[in-house]
């Protein structure tokens, strides 16, 4: 370590004089010229001539100003090192400058004979002194102003706030200062609130929100609310759509079971449970059930077959079909109209009998029509249930050459449910 005035030399391993007149640039006052010697400098008149002395009168003047720096304690050996501080003392004509080495510095800054600014701090050199301004400042002119640390380097990640003397980093929205004061650190909103009322997801920045299924956002992007399924389309469900907090249900009319998911199925109680007798049978509907005899035969018909009553006297069946045939069958409600919903057929028991049908019965309202030759009866009327429809439909046998007309009845039950499915 070297002593106050030196600096280490490394290379040379040396303690080699520091130049204060290179260093401080106003190391001295009041147009004087700094003149550097070992161990410290001298402020002097521009004019100044200085002559070297030991105590000794016959020293010589050195002109000019000599280059090497002066060595207080033996002039003619300049390594010599030393702390001390020069003061140079006029003698004589004022172009000239005896040196006298004393060993006492001036501390102006200690003892007021500074010129620095109130908002100025005065450090003591070695005769002489200097202004610096606090940190955060610095000098213009001989004031001292703010230094804008964010117009430099400032090291702030996002944004830079001066502030008199010093600075301060901020962060954007969904950030927050790292422990160094400067970068940004990513804020995990989820982990901190419970910002969202279902689902929270972190963003570099920011975060989202989403819903359970069956909700949708909110306008404030955070809050949930149910989504009524039921409002979006009346085919969400077939019959009736309950909606219920995060979801819907469909529900069946009675005498229908839910398929899936919204779709209706008709029940067959005939197949389950139902109150028909045993002389009953029981047929099934869209939608529900009815009982009908088993032998639907009156006078003068008997049961000859299935569902078949013939007429077996002549004389007691004049003027009357000669057999009925009961048939029974179901369709929807509001069914698409026109459209063939039963087709009849004659037995051809004559190569060359002829045929005709007609509707005899049950068609006061003109909801059916019956093709003359041929069999198809068709809906031309849409029927809404539930209801029940009897139509006697009429085949009259005719043959020519054998002078041979019979007429037999089809009665057809109709039952409309009281859905549409």
């Amino acid at each position: 370590q070297c002593t106050e005035g030196y600096e280490y030399d490394p290379i040379k391993e040396v303690c080699k004089d520091i130049d204060e007149c290179a260093l401080v640039s106003d190391a001295c006052k009041g147009g004087m010229k700094c003149i550097n010697h070992y161990g410290g400098y001298l402020c002097l008149p521009q004019n100044a001539q200085i002559f070297v002395t030991n105590g000794d009168e016959s020293s010589q003047r050195t002109d000019p100003i000599p280059q090497t720096p002066l060595n207080p304690l033996n002039p003619t050996n300049p390594q010599t090192r030393t702390q001390s501080n020069l003061r140079g003392v006029a003698a004589g004509a004022s172009q000239f400058c005896v040196i006298v080495y004393v060993w006492a510095d001036v501390d102006e800054c200690s003892q007021g004979l500074h010129t620095c600014n109130a908002d100025q701090i005065c450090y003591n050199t070695r005769g002489s002194y200097t202004c610096q301004c606090h940190p955060g400042y610095q000098k213009h002119g001989e004031q001292c102003v703010d230094r804008n640390e964010c117009m430099l380097s400032h090291y702030c990640m996002h944004r830079c706030v001066n502030t008199a003397g010093s600075y301060y980093c901020e962060c954007k929205d969904g950030y927050q200062l790292a422990s160094n004061n400067h970068s940004c650190v990513d804020v995990n909103e989820c982990d901190l609130t419970q910002s969202c009322q279902h689902q929270c997801f972190n963003l570099l920045g920011s975060y989202i929100c989403q819903c359970d299924q069956g909700y949708e956002l909110a306008p404030d992007s955070v809050s949930c609310v149910d989504i009524d399924e039921c409002a979006f389309s009346s085919y969400m469900c077939q019959y009736v759509c309950i909606n219920s907090p995060g979801g819907y249900s469909c529900i069946c009319p009675e005498g229908y079971q839910l398929q899936r998911t919204r779709m209706c199925q008709d029940i067959n109680e005939c197949d389950t449970v139902h109150e028909c007798r045993e002389d009953e049978m029981c047929w099934n509907y869209y939608g529900g059930h009815r009982c009908y005899p088993q032998n639907p035969c009156q006078e003068p018909y008997v049961l000859t077959s299935e569902n078949r009553c013939s007429c077996q006297s002549a004389g007691a069946c004049r003027g009357l079909p000669q057999s009925i045939i009961y048939k029974y069958m179901s369709i929807h409600s509001e069914r698409t109209v026109p459209a063939d919903i039963f087709q009849i057929q004659a037995t051809n028991i004559f190569s060359s009998a002829h045929y005709t049908f007609r509707i005899k019965a049950g068609n006061d309202g003109g909801e059916f029509f019956l093709r003359l030759y041929c069999g198809p009866l068709s809906d031309i009327t849409s029927l809404e249930g539930p209801q029940e429809l009897i139509v006697d439909l009429e085949m009259i046998t005719q043959h020519a050459a054998m002078s041979y007309r019979s007429s037999s009845f089809l009665r057809l039950t109709i039952i409309v449910g009281p859905y549409a499915f």
